[in-house]
């Protein structure tokens, strides 16, 4: 029998999942067969509506070896392994002559844990475990919250946090799972040959496919010691995050808080003078804390080098000492080791990594409101970790709505370790960028209005103009207004500006479940939804609840951002233009996000108002331009609203 042809089996499961075939996703299609026969590397931007999940699934499940499919969000994750895979799995079964299997995997502290469940959570006040089902009163919100994960360990099949509707909090969570450095491993735990994170990961050994998400890709790569099973062909989606995942893996975070969980989980597990000495240190530190100020680190100040060095050597001796030390009024010994040696185990690894100061690494203070000072380290760059980690042993593909940058792939490609597409050389990855384009008329569907008129947003201060200019925008489009905003704080100023001037519900992120936001917004044509520009990549709402979507500024790093100044400062010492290579490619990066949000099908329509006049008017405004879709440009205040008008009138007429 002959192999069946790559359209044939795109066209197949095309039907099956429901959908159209678009060039955009043939073309695709036969970009990632031939990257992966080839053992190549490809980026390919599809803009939002091309089907890139069967544009890239088709090609891999014909390949026939072990692919692994990483993605940022949850519900892109949901989506491959409840909706696309199982479908499109069904669809190939006849012409492959053989059913794919495919699996998910993610950190172990995704998984509930049967230990921790049943044997109780190693307390840090005092010595050995405790019940958190007796310790949480039944009546409150955590103690109902363990009650109903205790029933759902009986029912569920994988375990997995996400499965559990409606979810439960973070610190209920906790109380019934562990990290990878907190498990005592299968082969150790009383209930090894039924854990769920063990058996997750054995389907992910004999799977096809397997889908994960870009932390434990990050993880994998990182730490040494790999976390997913051996493949052939690695495919990044959203990989427009990837970059930030990857760093947020590699950053590590010192608190006093941190320290004192350790100190009291330590104690009781070492002999005195080693319990002493990492309390004393402790207390050093939080004093050095106390006044630390926000800012990046060019050095390590002296008070807090030695600080470090002091947790640095009290945790080394409390490692060692863990191994000896029994204590025989501590229950359950294995897991209270365990999750005492993890704590201390990160402590001297941050402590250490500070105080060697490494001239790619960028330290700097954070002060937060509830949690207080912590100092962070960070990699000035994940570039050359990504390009030796993630591109030496395997055909890579990479796509997202939102690659090609001020017209090309290279400013992407250079945050992810690659050199300029076409450049030669031995130890250099070669790759090609395609764009494959979008199903929708971007010039008929959207207009792009940059507000030129008001003035130059400054760092502080009030901007009334702006607000008049978005309280017209979303009276003229009669609701219908996704809000994306710099700060939060700007976000909140415009929802109550505007609830004070319109009839209009506006909805602000944070007063719901970003899930329940959503909903309600979609639900209704006059309701508008504000929030910061970061948080609503993932928002998916085609139709007439959102018709407006309005950027209140560029969202450039904030000058006092540490790691983005220092990346920033790092090119410019290298010769290169640092507020292109860094802020404006994050700016062009979350606009070309947020605008894509106003087009979802092939019917919409509506207006992306940017009121910050620098995009009409700043030279660095047409390659922020040239990276979003390419809608039909205008600066005229009053066409503008001509349109939204007509455009409200419309969807009012279907509406009835």
């Amino acid at each position: 029998m002959t192999k069946p042809s790559l359209p044939e089996l795109l066209h197949a499961a095309v039907t099956a999942v429901g959908g159209t075939e678009r060039p955009g996703q043939a073309a695709m299609a036969e970009a990632v067969a031939e990257a992966v026969d080839d053992n190549a590397h490809l980026l390919v931007q599809a803009g939002t509506g091309t089907g890139k999940s069967l544009g890239y699934l088709v090609p891999a499940l014909a390949h026939g070896e072990r692919v692994v499919v990483a993605t940022a969000t949850l519900a892109l994750q949901r989506q491959l392994v409840e909706r696309d895979l199982p479908r499109t799995v069904d669809a190939l079964h006849p012409l492959l002559r053989r059913r794919p299997q495919f699996a998910m995997l993610k950190g172990r502290s995704n998984y509930l844990c049967l230990h921790r469940l049943h044997e109780g959570v190693p307390q840090d006040e005092e010595e050995g475990l405790f019940d958190q089902f007796e310790a949480a009163a039944p009546s409150s919100k955590l103690g109902q919250d363990l009650l109903r994960l205790r029933d759902w360990s009986d029912e569920t099949e994988t375990g997995d946090r996400d499965d559990l509707t409606p979810g439960v909090s973070d610190r209920a969570w906790a109380q019934v799972s562990v990290s990878s450095r907190e498990c005592l491993g299968a082969s150790k735990c009383a209930y090894g040959a039924e854990c769920f994170a063990e058996q997750a990961r054995e389907r992910a050994k004999l799977a096809d496919v397997v889908v994960t998400n870009h932390a434990l890709l990050a993880i994998d790569a990182i730490e040494g010691a790999p976390v997913l099973p051996q493949h052939e062909v690695l495919i990044v989606d959203e990989a427009h995050e990837l970059v930030s995942r990857v760093t947020g893996v590699a950053t590590g975070e010192l608190t006093p808080g941190q320290v004192n969980r350790a100190v009291r989980r330590a104690a009781k597990l070492v002999n005195e003078k080693a319990a002493d000495a990492l309390q004393t240190a402790s207390e050093g530190f939080e004093r050095v804390m106390e006044l630390a100020l926000p800012g990046r680190l060019e050095e390590v100040p002296e008070d807090l080098g030695y600080a470090l060095l002091a947790l640095r050597d009290a945790a080394r001796t409390v490692i060692s000492a863990l191994g000896a030390t029994r204590d025989k009024s501590v229950q359950d010994e294995d897991a209270v080791r365990k999750q005492a040696l993890a704590s201390v185990e990160t402590i001297h690894g941050v402590a250490e990594r500070i105080t060697q100061g490494s001239e790619y690494d960028v330290v700097w203070y954070e002060r937060h409101d509830r949690f207080g000072a912590s100092v962070r380290v960070a990699p000035l760059s994940v570039s050359g970790l990504l390009r030796e980690k993630l591109f030496a042993e395997r055909s890579v593909v990479l796509t997202s709505a939102t690659l090609k940058l001020g017209g090309d792939f290279n400013g992407v490609g250079a945050s992810l370790g690659l050199a300029p597409e076409g450049t030669e050389g031995d130890d250099i990855p070669q790759w090609k960028g395609l764009d494959v384009g979008s199903p929708f008329d971007y010039p008929k569907q959207g207009i792009l209005y940059v507000a030129r008129h008001l003035a130059t947003p400054g760092r502080e201060g009030s901007r009334t103009d702006m607000l008049d200019e978005l309280a017209e925008l979303v009276e003229a489009a009669g609701g219908r207004t996704l809000g994306l905003f710099s700060s939060m704080r700007a976000a909140q100023a415009a929802a109550e500006e505007l609830r004070g001037r319109l009839d209009k519900p506006i909805l602000l992120q944070g007063e719901e479940t970003l899930g329940e936001l959503i909903k309600n917004f979609a639900a209704d044509p006059e309701t508008c939804l504000f929030g910061t520009l970061s948080l609503w990549q993932g928002v998916d709402v085609p139709g007439a609840s959102c018709q407006l979507v309005v950027m209140d500024r560029i969202p450039f790093p904030r000058p006092d951002d540490p790691l983005m100044s220092a990346r920033q400062k790092a090119v410019e010492e290298a010769g290169g233009n640092g507020f292109m290579a860094v802020a404006a490619t994050h700016a062009a990066l979350l606009m070309a996000q947020g605008a894509g949000r106003l087009v979802r099908a092939t019917g919409d329509k509506g207006v992306v108002a940017v009121l910050d006049p620098r995009l009409a008017n700043a030279r660095y405004g047409s390659y922020l331009r040239a990276s979003l879709p390419d809608f039909w440009y205008t600066t005229d205040r009053n066409q503008a609203r001509r349109s939204l008008a007509a455009i409200d009138a419309a969807a009012k007429v279907n509406d009835q």
